[in-house]
């Protein structure tokens, strides 16, 4: 129940504003000078304080000074005389919700307070959903690798240098440049996010520079570009390797002068942000073969991180499905316990090449489909459990030959990567052209044998 205070030192106009109030079903307690108020707010701090401003000892603007400094969460309403308006217009800059003037009128008082709890209920609401995205988007993990990556992230965001974010689609490129955003000297200002590829080439550069009036068949009016919207903040370009060459021409202008004009405009603006881009591409494989300009690699490249894939961090597996069931149960109104032994074997066991996103995505329909108190294997998905049922362990007889250990260990994992040689390669520590070596010298042996077994014994 809404909870609020009246202030005020004449005892008629207590009862009077209380006997009001309550008729709204609203919880309502008295104070009769500024004082006793912040003692009561000691006690129990109420939704909104309606006082008066004219009181002795300490007045309505002094009391609502020492609210915002107590509780600022407080809304303050001021009741005045005609006369006084001016003083309590003063009061709304200091931090008042409103003014009402005596005589008081039921109505306005009681739409002044209903107001009032209108917005700090917005605010809260706000404040949770706030709370509930930073929990759903923070970088979870104890691995070295995250660990290296944090400190990185911490030494880039203060700087205004360009970023460019590389990794595999799913792996956070776009939690990290919020993280970078977050800590740096622009976190009161905007970070725009733009998916390079999502937008059709004949929008994009209206997209991101603006146009003007009649610049095109249905530019009906002016409109401001990402550019123009993330001013004095950071831009976010993702996918950026889907760009044209047209596009990339204007955005190395942009990055290089601080310059640009909206499509169909000859005024020059100025750019004031920080760029921070991404892509889940060999980007240098891509300037190599002239899809991407050289020049505007090298000025995106200032700092580059490098996302890593969760095969190379499997111990966060753990944290992470974790923290996605509890999201996700509290998001559903569930109560499941945890994961079940068997569960979270499946969950190392599996290769997650689509990373963070695949185990998100996974653990929101495990809870979704659970029935009993905690994820079991058979929740998860069929691609999860498949790679559970896969021989995931290797045994050899003491004296084995170091050889034939390397060839069935690379065997194995070629086979549980499906043929994927560049991930079999990451998870044993060593090259894809190792591998394509050791196939070759086996094949060769192979050949060798059956040769030396068809030949004519003398």
């Amino acid at each position: 129940m809404p909870h609020v205070l009246v202030v005020d030192d004449q005892e008629a106009n207590r009862v009077t504003l209380e006997r009001i109030l309550r008729r709204e079903s609203w919880e309502v307690s008295q104070a009769e000078n500024g004082n006793k108020a912040l003692e009561s707010i000691r006690d129990s701090v109420p939704d909104v304080i309606v006082t008066d401003l004219k009181m002795p000892g300490m007045n309505g603007l002094e009391l609502l000074k020492a609210v915002r400094t107590l509780s600022p969460e407080i809304e303050v309403i001021l009741v005045t005389a005609f006369g006084t308006v001016e003083t309590a217009v003063d009061a709304m800059k200091v931090g008042a919700y409103d003014y009402v003037t005596k005589p008081l009128k039921r109505t306005e008082i009681v739409s002044a307070v209903r107001k009032a709890l209108e917005k700090k209920a917005l605010l809260q609401e706000n404040k949770l959903l706030r709370a509930q995205l930073e929990g759903q988007q923070s970088i979870i993990g104890n691995s070295s690798a995250i660990r290296l990556l944090l400190e990185e992230i911490q030494q880039v965001a203060p700087s205004d240098a360009s970023v460019l974010l590389l990794g595999d689609s799913g792996t956070g490129k776009g939690l990290v440049a919020r993280s970078i955003h977050k800590i740096s000297q622009r976190s009161e200002k905007r970070l725009v996010t733009v998916n390079c590829g999502a937008i059709p080439e004949g929008l994009i550069e209206s997209e991101l520079f603006g146009h003007e009036k009649g610049a095109f068949t249905g530019a009906t009016t002016r409109k401001a570009g990402r550019f123009e919207l993330a001013k004095g903040g950071s831009l976010f370009l993702d996918e950026v390797t889907s760009l044209s060459p047209s596009i990339q021409v204007k955005l190395l202008r942009v990055l290089q002068d601080g310059e640009f004009e909206r499509v169909g405009g000859t005024e020059t603006l100025q750019s004031d942000v920080r760029v921070i881009a991404a892509t889940n591409l060999n980007i240098e494989k891509e300037v190599e073969e002239g899809r991407f300009r050289e020049d505007l690699f090298y000025r995106l490249n200032v700092i580059q991180l490098k996302m890593p894939a969760l095969f190379e961090r499997p111990d966060d597996i753990p944290l992470l499905a974790t923290h996605f069931l509890d999201f996700f149960s509290q998001k559903n109104s569930r109560q499941i316990e945890g994961l079940s032994p068997e569960a979270l074997d499946a969950l190392m066991a599996h290769a997650w090449p689509g990373n963070v996103r695949e185990l998100q995505n996974a653990m929101e329909r495990a809870v979704v489909l659970c029935r009993g108190s905690r994820i079991e294997s058979t929740d998860l998905p069929s691609a999860v459990r498949k790679d559970h049922s896969r021989q995931r362990s290797l045994t050899f007889t003491i004296g084995t030959p170091l050889r034939d250990i390397e060839k069935l260990m690379i065997t194995e994992t070629m086979r549980q990567c499906e043929g994927d040689r560049n991930l079999a390669a990451s998870l044993l520590g060593i090259t894809a052209r190792t591998i394509y070596r050791r196939e070759a010298e086996w094949t060769q042996d192979s050949t060798g044998d059956a040769e030396s077994d068809t030949t004519p014994k003398a």
